[in-house]
């Protein structure tokens, strides 16, 4: 019996906790705090909040900073329903047991320091990381790997750092039937990235598309915190370490190849498509074609196991803005079809294949239309020649060829482009790969279950537009510079360009007529 209360009003007490979880932390409960050690557990108001959304929703998602006592407050109303209802099965996942294991070591510090004559129930069983209660009730730690909890009928499904858990959205499958009888759940965590089960889970909570609950706690919900404790917290953390710990913001907290604040940056950018068009309408137009701008298209093809897209880009070369993109999943002959009309719609600009995989049927597809403009280069490099000079040249290979070793070149291209702002996106269905396009082992590539079939096309244009076509572009003027002094005359010929001395005499002959034929050749390139 309580100290100072009869036994009526010590069963009118225990009821009064056993209704309300907040009365029971706050009168009863003590924490352990590093410094000051057992101290009674004073909940702040967005506490109070959670355990009211504990009661209220079967499930919850909780996006945190970190240090908030979010995990305290979680182990509190663990012991709550632990306490004061027979028969609850509790289970603790992490990605790492010890994280786990040292939730269900709160649960059990507070349960212990529960004043005696509040403990309804008592520990029977104590294995460390678990326990049963002598009224049925039980609460263990498990990691994610494996079974855990699958067998089983939970009434509580505790997910902590649940953005930092691999292979969670398999893992959700396995354990949303345990909680079929009306067992609950409260994912927790920091962010880390987009695209993952957390992600997703919280920001179609946000929507109202599934049945979590979504609430956001960034660091200044702390009473005790201010721009003076966070300009001193964050002094020696990173942009990347801020977004994560403290603000609560998925898109600059993930290792994404393409920086935060430049996604940002693209992700204002985003308009509608002035057309959808195409024989699936799934071919974007920000731009009509003139006949003023010079034009480049870059294509990815799909692997042909139906799990990727193909695609392609419209590049203006002047501008460097994406004025067109096609994804969807065409058949060959349908891509094949669509890229040729595309090109030749847009002035026979210069079609840039990836000729990996499927890509090879693709560009011999196109050649059998007669595609006047295809990307070639010397085998064994990417040194670009048109398609008039590699029909003599054995060596020569049609198409772009991404290999372990152009991969990352490519990408880095691309990423400096988007850093310096020297190209211009409007498609949000890019953007959206981009937000998954991350690095993993040091190799830049989409999350597990998303696509970066853009993202790479993209990456081969602007590698294509800063490195084969600058190169060739010297030689390109040097034909352009004699080509026009032919023009002016008969007899004489002039072929200075910028940054060259001298001058070569000669006679109007079947050679020159042949330069002429390639300046007109690749005005597709030297306009303006």
């Amino acid at each position: 019996m309580s100290a100072g209360l009869s036994k009526k009003e010590t069963v009118k007490e225990i009821v009064k906790c056993g209704k309300d979880p907040a009365y029971f932390i706050n009168n009863y409960a003590r924490i352990s705090h590093p410094l000051k050690g057992l101290i009674p557990f004073k909940t702040y108001p967005f506490q109070d909040d959670l355990l009211v959304d504990f009661n209220d929703y079967r499930f919850n998602v909780i996006l945190k900073a970190r240090q908030l006592g979010i995990s305290t407050i979680t182990a509190a109303y663990i012991v709550w329903l632990l306490l004061f209802y027979r028969d609850k099965n509790v289970l603790v996942i992490a990605t790492k047991f010890q994280t786990a294991a040292n939730l269900v070591k709160k649960v059990k510090n507070i349960m212990q320091n529960v004043p005696p004559w509040l403990r309804i129930a008592n520990i029977k069983i104590d294995n460390r990381t678990s326990f049963v209660l002598t009224n049925g009730s039980e609460v263990k730690a498990a990691s994610t790997s494996g079974d855990a909890g699958r067998s089983e009928a939970l009434s509580l499904l505790v997910i902590d750092e649940a953005a930092h858990v691999d292979g969670l959205e398999e893992l959700w499958t396995g354990l949303y039937p345990t909680l079929s009888t009306g067992g609950r759940c409260i994912a927790l965590s920091t962010p880390n990235g987009v695209g993952n089960w957390f992600h997703k889970t919280y920001t179609e909570a946000e929507q109202n598309v599934n049945d979590f609950h979504p609430t956001n706690l960034p660091w200044d919900v702390h009473p005790d915190r201010d721009e003076e404790w966070f300009e001193k917290e964050t002094r020696n953390m990173s942009r990347r370490q801020i977004a994560q710990e403290l603000e609560c913001s998925f898109n600059a907290s993930g290792e994404t190849v393409i920086h935060p604040e430049d996604l940002e940056r693209l992700v204002f950018g985003v308009k509608d498509p002035m057309y959808r068009t195409g024989f699936d309408r799934n071919l974007w137009l920000w731009e009509q074609y003139s006949p003023e701008a010079t034009y480049m298209m870059s294509a990815d093809v799909a692997r042909g196991d139906g799990a990727d897209f193909s695609v392609f880009h419209i590049v203006k070369l002047e501008t460097m803005e994406i004025i067109g993109e096609y994804r969807g999943k065409p058949n060959l002959e349908e891509f094949a079809s669509i890229l040729d009309s595309t090109g030749r719609e847009f002035g026979n600009c210069l079609l840039v294949v990836e000729n990996n995989s499927l890509g090879i049927s693709i560009l011999e597809k196109l050649q059998d239309r007669s595609y006047p403009n295809l990307y070639f280069s010397i085998k064994g490099t990417h040194e670009y020649i048109d398609q008039l000079r590699a029909e003599s040249i054995n060596n020569s290979v049609p198409g772009f060829t991404t290999s372990s070793k152009t991969r990352p070149l490519i990408v880095a291209k691309m990423e400096e482009f988007i850093r310096n702002k020297l190209i211009t996106i409007y498609s949000s269905r890019i953007i959206d790969e981009f937000k998954t396009f991350i690095w993993n082992n040091n190799k830049a590539q989409a999350m597990r279950s998303y696509h970066d079939d853009l993202v790479m096309a993209l990456a081969i244009a602007c590698w294509v537009r800063d490195t084969a076509l600058e190169v060739n572009k010297k030689d390109l003027e040097y034909k352009r510079a004699m080509a026009d002094s032919m023009m002016l005359s008969t007899r004489q010929i002039k072929t200075t360009i910028p940054g060259m001395e001298g001058h070569r005499q000669g006679v109007w002959s079947d050679n020159a007529k042949k330069e002429m034929k390639e300046h007109k050749d690749f005005i597709w390139l030297i306009k303006g």
